[in-house]
């Protein structure tokens, strides 16, 4: 007979339970996890979603800003009565007003520092708004919320340079501004943008020849044509020291540089780009066969160069007639401005109008007969001006600026059958002013040094081995012959105008 033995586990009742709470309890720590990573990773996405809106809120600041600097506001000068520039103190950055940096500011957490009240009024109107943006649910309720935005300008640099197209002084700043954004409420969130706006000066004759045309053979090198380039504060024994290098040259199209040996001895700038034959359909920087050579290589611009066209004169049209005989011919000014000098005459402009500018009219100018004029310095302006039979000009002294109007003249200027003499070798002292569409022919010598601007004429540069000192604008340049291009490096700080403007850096930070 077998005996059923029973074990005794009351010791163990209930335990059970406890694993079914212990089971509840892990469950409740998981989805305790999940729900505070939920919320993080909402709140997370709330913040950045705020922190973007008020950046962009703070850009706005900026662009507020700049937009007033650049297009509401009229920086100081020498001559104004409400803003000189004898309030400044320009010998350090920031620019100083009473022994503070130059401020404008619409932050209410930065006082403004500037000398003429109107213009702090007018930067706090033009700086200071709201940004409407959408705004999160889980921080504003759905539908639209302002970002309020502001920002202060300090005044880093101030410059004072004469612009050659006005021949007025412009005053040229840098400002550093700083945009800032603000969102109040529970995603509550400030940022600060930081940007510098500046215009800087920039030479108008960056190139021994710059041509404005964006077609095919824009600048055509061909038959030995050739650069260089010379500093003309550094002559040796009154003659230029050439560089092989520096002689740049530039255009908004093509450079056709055919034929032999033509070297430019410096770079291209243009805004095409490939090497190769040039179609209207497909225009290339560069068609260089034979011996033709870019020595420094091909620079690409971001944008084609747009170049002003000048005032145009108003001289007469009557004819002046300079020959061997000497004098001062009908139609020339009458002494004491011309006068008979030794081989012909001199001219030496007297203050007319306007006020304080030496000018002289004339019609259609013509040398002929080895005749001799001397021009001393001031601003002549002539309906054409033409050079025959190996008659000179001379420049005694200068300045001397010969403004051409070309009425009824498809060549208004013409030096081909003569010669320029500017011994200085400083191409500033003889400039050539067109702001007409016709053709300029320009000749060389060992001492013709001048500027030429002309961004709408086709310009021919002639003359076998003969040399050029400074430097042409036109629409077109063709240079054959031998003929030799001296770029006068001075002119990249001697001539200017004022640049674009731009922002050379951009920062932002959020609190």
């Amino acid at each position: 007979m077998r005996t059923l033995k029973i074990t005794d586990r009351s010791g163990e009742q209930g335990v059970a339970l406890v694993m079914a709470l212990l089971m509840v309890l892990a469950v409740s720590v998981l989805t305790s996890s999940l729900v505070m990573v939920a919320r993080s990773e909402a709140t997370s996405s709330t913040s950045y979603t705020s922190m973007s809106q008020v950046r962009y809120g703070a850009e706005s600041g900026i662009h507020a800003a700049a937009n007033h600097l650049l297009f509401g506001y009229v920086a100081p000068t020498a001559a104004s009565a409400t803003d000189p520039l004898a309030n400044y103190d320009m010998s350090g950055s920031p620019v100083r007003y009473n022994g503070r940096p130059v401020m404008l500011s619409s932050n209410p957490d930065f006082a403004s520092n500037y000398p003429v009240p109107a213009v702090i009024n007018a930067f706090v109107a033009g700086s200071v708004g709201n940004l409407n943006v959408t705004g999160a649910p889980a921080v504003a309720g759905a539908g639209s919320l302002n970002v309020g935005y502001n920002a202060r300008a300090t005044l880093m640099s101030m410059t004072i340079v004469t612009d050659y197209y006005t021949q007025q002084p412009i005053t040229l700043q840098s400002w550093q501004i700083i945009g800032a954004g603000r969102l109040a409420g529970s995603g509550a969130s400030l940022v600060e943008v930081e940007a510098t706006i500046e215009r800087q000066p920039v030479p108008v004759f960056a190139y021994a020849a710059f041509a404005t045309h964006n077609g095919c053979s824009a600048l055509n090198f061909a038959g030995g044509a050739t650069t260089h380039s010379y500093d003309s504060a550094a002559l040796v024994g009154g003659a230029a020291v050439l560089s092989n290098s520096g002689g740049n040259v530039g255009t908004n199209g093509n450079l056709d540089g055919n034929g032999g040996p033509t070297d430019i001895n410096g770079t291209l700038s243009t805004p095409r780009a490939g090497v190769g034959n040039c179609t209207a359909n497909n225009v290339t920087a560069s068609t260089i066969q034979g011996w033709g050579t870019v020595n420094e290589g091909l620079i690409t611009l971001p944008q084609p160069i747009t170049l002003p066209t000048p005032p145009d004169p108003n001289p007469p049209t009557t004819a002046v007639n300079f020959n061997a005989a000497g004098g001062c011919p009908a139609g020339a000014p009458s002494a004491p401005t011309c006068v008979t000098s030794a081989g012909g005459s001199t001219i030496t402009p007297t203050v007319t109008n306007p006020p304080g500018q030496t000018v002289v009219q004339m019609g259609n100018v013509q040398l002929t007969g080895s005749a001799v004029v001397h021009l001393r310095a001031g601003i002549y302006e002539v309906n054409t001006l033409k050079l025959a039979g190996n008659s000179r000009i001379i420049i005694d002294s200068g300045p001397v600026v010969i403004k051409v109007k070309g009425q009824g003249d498809a060549t208004p200027l013409d030096l081909e059958g003569g010669g320029v003499s500017n011994p200085s070798l400083d191409p500033t002292m003889l400039q050539f002013v067109y702001a007409g569409t016709g053709n300029i022919k320009i000749t060389g010598g060992t001492d013709t040094a001048a500027l030429v601007y002309a961004p709408n004429a086709t310009a021919a540069l002639t003359g076998s081995s003969t040399n050029f000192y400074g430097a042409i604008v036109t629409n077109k340049v063709a240079a054959t012959g031998g003929f030799t291009l001296n770029y006068d490096r001075r002119l990249q700080r001697t001539i200017m105008t004022a640049g674009n403007p731009t922002m050379t850096s951009f920062t932002w930070r959020t609190f």
